[in-house]
Formats: C-alpha cells, structure tokens, sequence
C-alpha cells in the first residue's frame, strides 16, 4: 500500500506541517516506498527532538519559578567568561529575564557555536529586563588573584542592574560583599536560564574584546585561542614573551615571559 503523493509532495507536506497526525505517519511507516518510510523517520526523530527542546527549556525555568513562590521579582543569573585564560581579563555578566522570554535554545554557552551566542546575545539583549557587565582586567588579576578578579567582575555586572535585582542564581559561587539574597548552583548554567543567559553575554562580550586585542597583538592568535594555552599560544610565548595583556601571575606565562622581549 502506498499513500496517495510522490515522495517529494510527501516531503514537501511534513517540512511544512510540524504535527501531522499519528494515523498519517503509520501509513508512511508502512508505505511499500523505501523513500517514504525514510521520511516518516526522519519526521519522528525531528518531532521527538522539538519535544525534548520544550521539556529542556520548561526544566530550566525552575529555579526562577521556585525563586518566585519564595516573593522575589527581579532574578537575576550572574555568570562569568575568562578565568582559565593566559591573557585579557574574566568577564561577569547579570541579566533579569522577563516571564514571557523565547528561552528556544539557550543553554550553556560553552554548548554553543560561536553563531548561536551571538543570535541568543541579540535576543537577550533586546529582551532583557535588566543586563549588567563587569570587566576586570590582566593587572587587577594579577594583583589579587583569578578568583578574586571573578569575585569583582561579578559584583561590578550585579552594580550596573538597573532596575536592581532582589535575587542571585549564580554558578557555583557565592560571591562575597554582595549583600543580596544568593542561590549557588552547581551547573547553573544548564540548569537556569537566567545563568545561561548571563553565560551567553559574558562570553561574547568577552570574545569580542580578545578578537579585537589579536588585532594589536596578532603574534598570539587570540581571536582564535582568546587567550586559553593552546599549543599555538604556549609556541608564541616562547618565541616572543608575554604581551601587556597576558597574565604574569599564571605560571605558563611566568614561566616562559623575558621581560626584554615583552611587546610595547
């Protein structure tokens, strides 16, 4: 038995139609045609995937929904970009999101293509009820140490809320001096949108700064490593020293910088 169309008006019919009925797709399932049974599994995987999408972004409105029966309004995610790196600063990021947010693929932004960031940063940027950044740069890390620095990067992101926030879901942190309600969460950034969402904003804000620090300091490759110790990075320390934004303190960068070679 085969059902009544070609396989390419078949095609045609489910890109068109996300939910066809279940009678309908038990005909392709049992068409005498390899190419529409092909079809009709291709349609399932794809449906079950959307399914799964939905159930995954309903999950990471938890934390804010719970955060919410407790009276707090403005939640905000706070999350940080840049600690590991040889060079450039760490980057924090809060953001409040509003009820309504299209959250369709936001997660965790170390889960995401570079072009997938920058379309969720745009989306968030233009949404968000609130969004804050914090940059702290080579030489305060430097000074005071890489958590340190993500410590302040952070409560620099939380000061520049406006309208503040009365709530903190944060990764794995607790930050000190912040004198608002805290909420650790061990990866938060998979398990909250509003972590993700910082994550996302953190991170391209941050990439953005190093690609345009390759351009002064191209020997390193940064708009490509953006400052982590790749095996391109670590031969372009010994070949030419550390550069005014590489973190002295670090030990790969120490232990390969000749001040005499460091770039002006």
């Amino acid at each position: 038995m085969s059902v009544k169309g070609t396989i390419s008006e078949i095609k045609i019919r489910l890109e068109q139609d996300e939910e066809v009925s279940d009678a309908f797709l038990e005909a392709l399932q049992t068409d005498s045609r390899v190419g529409v049974r092909k079809l009709a599994t291709s349609y399932i995987k794809k449906r079950e995937a959307r399914q799964r999408e939905v159930e995954r972004v309903d999950r990471m409105w938890q934390l804010e929904r719970a955060c919410r029966r407790q009276g707090y309004q403005a939640i905000a995610g706070v999350d940080e970009a840049g600690r590991g790196p040889l060079a450039g600063p760490v980057v924090a990021a809060a953001v409040i999101l509003p009820l309504e947010f299209d959250a369709t693929g936001l997660n965790d932004s170390k889960k995401l293509s570079a072009e997938e960031r920058e379309s969720l940063r745009v989306r968030i940027e233009r949404d968000a009820v609130a969004l804050g950044i914090g940059v702290v740069d080579h030489q305060y890390i430097d000074e005071y140490n890489i958590l340190q620095a993500t410590y302040e990067a952070m409560r620099r992101a939380v000061a520049e809320l406006s309208p503040v926030a009365d709530c903190l879901l944060l990764d794995a942190v607790e930050v000190p001096e912040l004198l608002l309600p805290q909420h650790s969460i061990i990866k938060g950034d998979a398990l909250s949108h509003s972590i993700a969402a910082a994550s996302v904003i953190a991170k391209t804000v941050r990439d953005r700064w190093m690609t345009e620090a390759g351009e002064k300091y191209p020997q390193y490759g940064f708009g490509k490593n953006m400052g982590y110790g790749t095996p391109d990075h670590l031969a372009a320390l010994e070949r030419w020293g550390a550069c005014p934004i590489h973190r002295k303190s670090f030990a790969p960068v120490r232990e390969r910088d000749d001040s005499t070679r460091n770039l002006a």
